[in-house]
């Protein structure tokens, strides 16, 4: 297998469906999870030296997934449900709340 082949193998097996699992159907309903994934990979190279020394570096990669949410399929209709994550939304709050402060002790003076 060529480092192509390799890579597009890579990318299509790295979806929701892998890190998540199957879809979920129960009572007429079913539930997709969605996930965002992200990977990325490395080279390396290498050269031959003197007779006894060679020179070289690998590589590497890697992936990271989580979810964002899931899609609700049913006779009512279909609808994307996102997922909240509550360390985003308090640490965005808290820098929003000091932001404001600042700026208010600011126009004060």
């Amino acid at each position: 297998m060529d480092i192509q082949e390799l890579i597009r193998s890579l990318v299509n097996q790295a979806g929701a469906k892998v890190v998540y699992g199957e879809p979920i159907s129960a009572e007429g309903n079913t539930i997709v999870p969605v996930a965002k994934v992200r990977y990325g990979f490395g080279g390396g190279s290498g050269r031959k030296g003197s007779e006894h020394v060679n020179e070289g570096g690998g590589g590497g990669g890697g992936m990271v997934a989580y979810p964002i949410g899931y899609i609700e399929l049913s006779s009512a209709g279909t609808r994307y449900v996102p997922v909240v994550e509550f360390p985003s939304v308090s640490l965005a709050v808290g820098v929003g709340l000091c932001l404001g402060l600042l700026v208010g002790n600011l126009l004060r003076r």
